[in-house]
């Protein structure tokens, strides 16, 4: 299922050579998912800066992978860093992301990917200053999320 032209091959394997709980099937996710979609998520790609639907998003809410819709992060996370994607500074649970150390531009940075089945989301940059509890930026693709608002999400409790 590997396709040896990618840059960025998405591994079916965690980076501690486990499985990931949920293997994809490519086939059946390029037909489901927006080309761009496609690409950013098992593919590594990235989608243009300003350009992502959930940029700006204040919506209270669960984002979670647009590929295998496993919770990643939540609405209260998220905040306005002016990089052109989508900030956050912790995923929902600590094991909901797993991190890689990327050099594919040729110095070191912290990609994130979904835990539950490998897709690329995006990078971690720490430090930065951002007044946010974890000095954490988790910059993620819009195109790898889905927004579920809140009370959207099964019955109400009454």
């Amino acid at each position: 299922m590997h396709h040896g032209t990618m840059s960025g091959n998405i591994s079916s394997t965690r980076p501690d050579g486990t499985p990931y709980p949920v293997q994809l099937d490519e086939s059946e996710l390029r037909e489901r998912l927006d080309p761009l979609s496609y690409h950013v998520l098992r593919q590594a790609g990235t989608e243009a800066p300003g350009t992502g639907e959930y940029t700006d998003t204040e919506t209270v809410g669960v984002y979670k992978c647009k590929a295998c819709n496993a919770e990643l992060f939540r609405s209260e996370t998220k905040f306005h860093s002016g990089c052109g994607w989508p900030s956050f500074y912790a995923p929902t649970e600590a094991d909901a992301v797993v991190l890689l150390e990327d050099r594919l531009l040729g110095y070191p940075r912290v990609e994130a990917r979904c835990a539950n089945c490998g897709s690329h989301l995006g990078h971690v940059f720490q430090g930065e200053g951002f007044p946010v509890p974890t000095d954490q930026r988790w910059c993620i693709n819009s195109v790898s999320l889905t927004l579920e608002p809140a009370g959207e999400a099964g019955p109400t409790p009454a």
